[in-house]
């Protein structure tokens, strides 16, 4: 349709489909916005870490859909006058080549991200290990990982090479002791020690999953016959656990009188 204002002819297609056009984007941009946060706020039984990845994911996701939209939104007005926006195609594809080489490093970055984030390689407090440095990650972002370690050091690390990790947290650990006793100590004695420890202790360690287990004689020492007990335990930790149960058989073994031999020198002054 055309108007024709003091002699000039205007035509009203090219005023108000770019008018049209633009408000059919943002409805369809709200609409798919709201979906998505409505499918997110009905997820209410995740844990935090897995919280906080859906709505990384979400932020991304609305970004890029807010992106395609005006994309294609700004090449639906350019046709209306005119303009070949094939060429353009063709001008932002090759463009999006030259970029894409000379940041190829950051796009790899941020599809590895993208794909940590989405697969849940591993989560913020989980302890990974890579290139043989261990530690608690503490933030994931699409370009980044950062871990700290037990000391504070925090290591940052590019996703893209994120690829050959160790991650501790995703099984339950398992806290080892193992126990020198000496050998003129009844074998009795010692199982009786044992069960006196492991009824002391079971059901009321902080950390355990099972109760501790007895796994028998591990070596014959030089000065001791080496027992070993083990117990499951959340992950990450068995440490914590072991040093508790370290000082629990220091504890039975005075009361029950039982040596835990130790290296001794003696000295002989000669005459």
């Amino acid at each position: 349709m055309k108007v024709d204002i003091s002699g000039t002819t205007i035509d009203l297609k090219i005023i108000i489909l770019p008018i049209i056009y633009i408000v059919i984007g943002v409805v369809i941009f709200r609409i798919i916005k709201k979906i998505i946060q409505k499918a997110i706020n009905n997820k209410r039984n995740l844990k935090i870490t897995q919280k906080q990845r859906v709505q990384t994911l979400s932020i991304l996701i609305i970004n890029i859909i807010k992106y395609l939209i005006v994309i294609f939104v700004s090449l639906a007005i350019l046709s209306l006058y005119g303009i070949n926006v094939k060429s353009i195609l063709a001008g932002l594809g090759i463009g999006t080549a030259i970029i894409g080489l000379a940041f190829q490093d950051l796009a790899k970055d941020l599809i590895a991200g993208f794909s940590i984030i989405t697969e849940g390689e591993y989560e913020i407090g989980d302890t990974i290990e890579i290139d043989g440095f261990m530690g608690e990650v503490v933030f994931i972002g699409l370009r980044t990982t950062r871990i700290r370690n037990i000391k504070g050091a925090t290591k940052i690390v590019a996703n893209h090479y994120m690829d050959n990790i160790i991650n501790y947290s995703l099984n339950n650990s398992l806290a080892i002791v193992d126990v020198s006793i000496a050998y003129e100590c009844e074998s009795k004695k010692i199982e009786e020690a044992f069960q006196k420890l492991f009824d002391k202790c079971n059901g009321k360690l902080e950390f355990a999953t099972k109760d501790l287990e007895l796994w028998g004689v591990n070596e014959l020492g030089d000065s001791g016959v080496i027992y070993r007990i083990a117990v499951e335990t959340k992950p990450m930790k068995q440490f914590v656990t072991e040093r508790f149960l370290r000082k629990e058989i220091k504890k039975v073994f005075d009361e029950a009188g039982i040596k835990i031999p130790y290296t001794q020198i003696e000295v002989h002054n000669g005459k």
